[in-house]
């Protein structure tokens, strides 16, 4: 698996009842899977030497994140190595603007989007959306994302106005610029789904998810008062998009839905993700486990839930001083409490592990994931 972090750390907790070997491309000794996992190199992955040799042995290969370049995994298929998912697949993910391109041609709904090459291209992009809505303001608010390295609002700016400072700094990391319409959705979606090789795939139920500032904080599955005919149509629509995109293991399909009742692709991710974490504990077989499966061509397990409500909520950024307090408390208060924690050290909003709550109410549900992420962070002390 190339890289080191919380992904890596729990696909590789998947593999162990399977006796999978498991060998790592870690950036640092101390990164999360790299304290877990027994046999781990060093090293860029950007680097083609590095990379290849890495791969040595290895009976195929798989990713905690998106950024290895398309180029160097040609090579190593070139060398006979399988890479799941392979480069066609992964530029999707990579790409913002070959992603759009494509689910253009395919047919899916996506907000209103084009490539900009500067401010003035920006407005101009704004005032063919009021044109088009017969608007009556100037079309924006407008959304602008660089095509490639954006993550947890990262790369991403909302752009307010024509004479907005912001209109220009996308432009300043010389890749391509992605405008898109601001679309004013009710709330965020994700529909998970797992591919292997020869085509079988599964679909876990369409999730809520929950973002502040940018960042993931409470994924709810199902997502509540989603309609089954809507859910089904969402799941069917990431079924089709890996299939069209020959993706191998997990892909996320982040959706926006609309004031309107529209469902519309918002990110694809073509790893585990954030919002299929609540599977450790909520489904039959977790993400993880389906994406070590599917890279290996092993039939698939059932994704389905094993509780009416399950809520996942990350713990994100506070300092506890003493963790093992934290436990005690999480764990006398709620004795069915699942903690994952990764091992990273603890910066301002970064995510160092997640619960996951379960059962037959949902506020309920829903309180006791909350109560735990935060006495964990550290904002919430009684």
């Amino acid at each position: 698996m190339v890289g080191g972090g919380q992904l890596a750390r729990m696909t590789h907790e998947a593999g162990i009842p399977l006796g999978i070997r498991f060998k790592l491309l870690s950036d640092t000794p101390q990164d999360s899977a790299a304290q877990v996992v027994g046999d781990v190199v060093v090293g860029d992955y950007r680097d083609p030497d590095t990379l290849r040799a890495f791969a040595r042995g290895c009976d195929v290969i798989t990713f905690d994140h998106e950024h290895v370049p398309t180029d160097l995994l040609r090579q190593l298929e070139a060398d006979g190595v399988p890479v799941r998912p392979g480069p066609d697949a992964l530029v999707h993910a990579q790409d913002k603007g070959v992603m759009r391109e494509r689910l253009d041609a395919l047919g899916v709904p996506c907000p209103r989007h084009r490539i900009v090459e500067d401010p003035a291209d920006v407005a101009a992009f704004a005032a063919e959306g009021a044109a088009a809505f017969a608007a009556e303001d100037d079309g924006f608010p407008v959304v602008l994302k660089t095509v490639r390295g954006g993550y947890d609002g990262k790369g991403v700016w909302v752009v307010r106005s024509a004479a907005d400072p912001k209109a220009a700094e996308p432009f300043k990391a010389g890749v391509p610029v992605l405008a898109e319409e601001k679309v004013d959705f009710a709330r965020e979606l994700a529909a998970n789904v797992v591919r292997s090789p020869h085509g079988q795939a599964v679909a876990y139920p369409v999730v809520e998810s929950v973002q502040v500032d940018g960042v993931c904080d409470t994924v709810i599955a199902p997502a509540p008062g989603l309609a089954e005919e809507a859910a089904v149509a969402a799941q069917e629509m990431a079924l089709r998009i890996a299939h069209e995109l020959g993706v191998v293991g997990h892909l996320a399909v982040e959706l926006f839905e609309t004031r309107d009742g529209r469902v519309l692709v918002n990110e694809l991710a073509m790893r585990p993700h954030n919002s299929g974490h609540w599977t450790q504990d909520g489904a039959v077989t977790s993400q993880f486990a389906n994406h070590v499966r599917a890279v290996l061509d092993l039939p698939l397990g059932d994704p389905r839930p094993r509780a009416e409500w399950t809520v996942m909520a990350n713990v994100l950024g506070g300092d506890y001083p003493d963790m093992y307090s934290a436990y005690l408390h999480c764990m006398a208060r709620d004795p069915q409490l699942k903690i994952h924690m990764y091992g990273k050290d603890v910066k301002p909003g970064r995510k160092v592990g997640h619960v996951n709550t379960y059962g037959d109410d949902l506020a309920d549900v829903r309180e006791r994931a909350a109560h735990a992420a935060g006495y964990l962070r550290g904002t919430i002390t009684e």
